[in-house]
C-alpha cells in the first residue's frame, strides 16, 4: 500500500463538512501546520475539531476559527484566543471543555478499542453533567468515554514511507495518542525517508495506525508567548 501523498492539498481530500478531525499538537507545538493552512484555504465548514488547545488568533486552529469553519471545539484549554472567546460567548462556537489528563485519556481509549472509563477529575463540577458516577475505593469517579475521528492529523519530526512515526520530544503530547484514533490518520513529517531508515526501538507510532503521510514544508514552530528577563 503506497501512503506517500504529494502534499497537504491531497492528504486532506476526503474531509468534508460536518466531520470530526483530530488535530495533535499542543499549544503551538507539534500541530500540523500544512494541514491546518490547506483546510483553511477549502470551503470546508461545519467541522469538530479534537485538539487540546485552538490555536492563537493568526495560527494554527485559530486560522480556520477566523474562517468559521469549525462548529464545535472539544478541548482543553483555550485561553490564548480571543477569536475563540468571542464566538463562544456569542453563541457561534460550541465548546466541550475537558480536563487535559481526560481528553488524553479518552484519545488514547479511542484509539485502544476501549469504549468507556471511570476518572474522577470533574466530579462535583460543571464537568460531571449527567455522566454516571460510580465510587470507587471510597472516591467518586465519572464515566468518560472515548473519543474516535473521522480523520486524526498529526505532526511529527521522522516518518517513513511505511508510515512509521517519530515524534520529537515533547511533540509526542497528544500527537501519538490520537494518531491511533483517527479513522484515517494523516501524518506531515519534517523528514520523510525510506523505510528501514528508522530504528525500530525508537518508533513511537507503527505505521499500521497511518493511511497518509507527506513531508511538509515552511515550518513556522512559532511559540505563543516569548518572555524574556527585563
Amino acid at each position: 500500500m503506497n501512503k506517500v501523498v504529494a502534499n497537504a492539498q491531497e492528504a486532506i481530500e476526503g474531509i468534508k463538512d460536518n466531520m470530526t478531525v483530530m488535530f495533535g499538537g499542543f499549544g503551538l507545538c507539534g500541530i500540523p501546520e500544512n494541514c491546518i493552512k490547506a483546510l483553511s484555504e477549502t470551503d470546508i465548514k461545519g467541522l469538530t475539531c479534537i485538539s487540546n488547545n485552538a490555536g492563537v488568533d493568526d495560527f494554527g486552529l485559530g486560522i480556520l476559527l477566523r474562517k468559521h469553519q469549525i462548529k464545535k471545539m472539544i478541548s482543553s484549554y483555550v485561553g490564548e484566543n480571543k477569536e475563540f472567546e468571542r464566538q463562544l460567548l456569542s453563541g457561534e462556537l460550541e465548546v466541550d471543555l475537558i480536563p487535559q489528563g481526560t481528553l488524553a485519556e479518552r484519545c488514547r481509549a479511542g484509539g485502544a478499542g476501549i469504549p468507556a472509563f471511570f476518572v474522577p477529575a470533574g466530579y462535583g463540577t460543571e464537568v460531571q453533567g449527567n455522566k454516571e458516577v460510580r465510587e470507587f475505593n471510597g472516591k467518586m469517579h465519572l464515566l468518560e468515554e472515548a473519543l474516535v475521528a473521522d480523520f486524526a492529523i498529526v505532526k511529527a519530526k521522522y516518518g517513513d514511507t511505511a508510515g512509521n512515526l517519530i515524534f520529537n520530544r515533547t511533540a509526542n503530547n497528544f500527537n501519538a495518542a490520537m494518531a491511533t484514533a483517527g479513522k484515517i490518520t494523516i501524518a506531515e513529517v519534517e523528514e520523510l525517508v525510506p523505510v528501514g531508515t528508522l530504528d525500530p526501538n525508537h518508533i513511537h507510532i507503527p505505521g499500521v495506525f497511518v493511511q497518509r503521510i507527506f513531508q511538509g514544508e515552511k515550518y513556522e514552530k512559532k511559540i505563543e508567548f516569548v518572555t524574556t528577563r527585563s
